[in-house]
């Protein structure tokens, strides 16, 4: 059995990795399309992201009071230093208890758009699962499921 190597890796001092960040663009890319693809086949007022859906939510309600779900996110204050403050002390209470709630993730900044490159803010996993189940609760995202059944209703009448 060999001796345990000691951890130097230093993240401030390393070299962007062009390999990694794409890795970590994938699968941002596959868990919004897997999202989208979700929301359109079940409404999102009846999803449930993680098993503590209900613990996430009141814990936003009582964090951020102010936050409108239906409003468009503040980029800048969210990611201000206050902000970041907020929301990591927000997110540290789910380190144990939901998997990758640090992974880099893609949030609509406003839940009446569709994912764009304007409309698209990346975000902790924590965040998203915070602002998206709150945005699911109030039925934002509804929208999101009839606008696919209409689309699927048009596509099979006009090839019937």
């Amino acid at each position: 059995m060999s001796a345990p190597v000691p951890n130097t890796f230093n993240a401030e001092q390393a070299d962007n990795l062009e390999d990694i960040e794409k890795q970590f663009a994938v699968k941002a890319v596959q868990h919004m399309q897997t999202y989208w693809a979700i929301l359109e086949k079940v409404k999102g007022s009846s999803l449930r992201l993680t098993r503590i859906d209900d613990e996430i939510y009141e814990h936003l309600k009582r964090d951020f009071p102010e936050f409108d779900p239906a409003e468009t996110i503040d980029e800048d204050k969210m990611k201000s230093k206050e902000g970041k403050e907020r929301w990591r002390n927000f997110m540290m209470a789910y380190e144990k208890k939901v998997d990758d709630y640090n992974f880099g993730t893609l949030l609509r900044s406003n839940p009446k758009w569709e994912y764009g490159e304007k409309e698209t803010i990346f975000v902790p996993r924590m965040q998203f699962y915070a602002i998206e189940i709150a945005r699911n609760r109030l039925g934002l995202n509804d929208w999101i499921y009839e606008q696919a059944q209409k689309e699927k209703a048009a596509a099979s009448k006009s090839s019937a």
